[in-house]
């Protein structure tokens, strides 16, 4: 194994975690902590930005898409267990551009348009020739050719079942078909899975690193995959558990480490479907917006469940006293969590460590 040059001790953190995904002890939560440099690692010049760029997830300009990963890490310190990446995305669902949806930049994201109004239009078949798959490609593997022993790629964020079949064809109209014609959904999710990890497996044979581990939003020993059911929000647990819990069940079987990204106060009621899935080893809680922040006194009954039920919790932090009262309510069982924060200063960022540290 080796460091990178903007992770020098990428060897320890691999070790780190690895214990941490098999239930070791590293003497405190898994931690992801960020810090600004005050001067870059490495000066490469910077591209001015494209007319009209208004999302960094797009593909109207290749070269600067380009430009914009060689910069990426180049500002940052990267402490405990954070890892310097980057990701060829081009959207919150490239899976579902991949199967014919058409990406409109929109500011900050992009939109992914149903594919259209009927039922025929929807296709679940591989297409090599995919613009989409193929700049997700093109640009990986450039990706990969510069940044060589400096960071790691990061998968696309493919997306699944109800969400990528919404992206599909629209929100509103699968929760009719839901209703009428839910033996077709099952059809169509049963494709949308299968599509997935061929996508997935081509993926990971590219960007996976010399050990065999791979990154979603953190470092795991191996095949790792982020799911999720944003559309949850929106149908009952007893439709969740229908339509919904076969897939993911499937899903985390099909991976060697997973996290379920948990949106929003609307998904709470299917906290108990997603706890019964075997495999599934972490939950990540969103708050969402409107609402208390993810370290609120509000939602540490949801952690304590989680954890009471073997599985990790993974939180986006954002202040330092959030952090201090969550060491307080769940002493050593934070060692079960996985804890992401940006701070100020390399000062701050060793006085957190202490805090949560034995």
């Amino acid at each position: 194994m080796a460091g990178l040059r903007y992770r020098e001790d990428m060897d320890a953190v691999r070790a780190r975690m690895t214990t941490w995904w098999e239930g070791g002890d590293i003497g405190r939560p898994a931690m992801a902590l960020t810090v600004p440099r005050q001067e870059p690692i490495e000066h490469i010049p910077i591209m001015p930005a494209p007319p009209g760029w208004v999302t960094d997830y797009s593909t109207s300009n290749y070269d600067y898409r380009v430009n914009l990963a060689a910069r990426a890490c180049v500002n940052t310190h990267y402490l405990a267990e954070a890892v310097p990446f980057v990701v060829p995305d081009l959207a919150p669902n490239c899976l579902a551009l991949y199967l014919g949806c058409k990406g409109v930049d929109m500011p900050g994201t992009v939109w992914c348009e149903p594919v259209g109004d009927r039922i025929e239009d929807l296709k679940f078949e591989y297409d090599h020739g995919n613009f989409y798959w193929q700049f997700s490609l093109r640009l990986g593997r450039e990706m990969l050719r510069m940044g060589k022993g400096k960071y790691l790629l990061q998968f696309p964020d493919l997306i699944e079942g109800l969400d990528t079949l919404a992206a599909m064809r629209g929100s509103e109209q699968l929760l009719i078909d839901l209703i009428e014609r839910p033996e077709w959904v099952q059809q169509c999710l049963r494709q949308i899975t299968d599509r997935y990890f061929h996508y997935y497996d081509v993926l990971y044979d590219l960007m996976r690193d010399e050990v065999g581990g791979s990154h979603f939003w953190l470092w795991a020993p191996g095949r790792m995959a982020k799911f999720q059911c944003d559309f949850s929000a929106m149908i009952s647990p007893g439709m969740f558990k229908q339509f919904m819990l076969p897939v993911l069940a499937e899903m985390c079987e099909r991976v060697s480490y997973c996290i379920y990204h948990w949106d929003g106060p609307g998904a709470i009621p299917h906290h108990d479907h997603l706890l019964s899935i075997p495999h599934l080893r972490m939950i990540q809680w969103t708050s969402g917006s409107g609402v208390e922040t993810t370290g609120d006194k509000r939602w540490y009954p949801l952690y304590h469940k989680t954890i009471e039920a073997g599985k990790k919790m993974f939180l986006y932090i954002e202040t330092v006293p959030e952090l201090e009262g969550l060491c307080r309510e769940f002493g050593p069982k934070l060692k079960q969590f996985y804890i992401i924060m940006n701070l100020p200063s390399l000062q701050e960022a060793q006085r957190v460590l202490a805090m949560v540290s034995d």
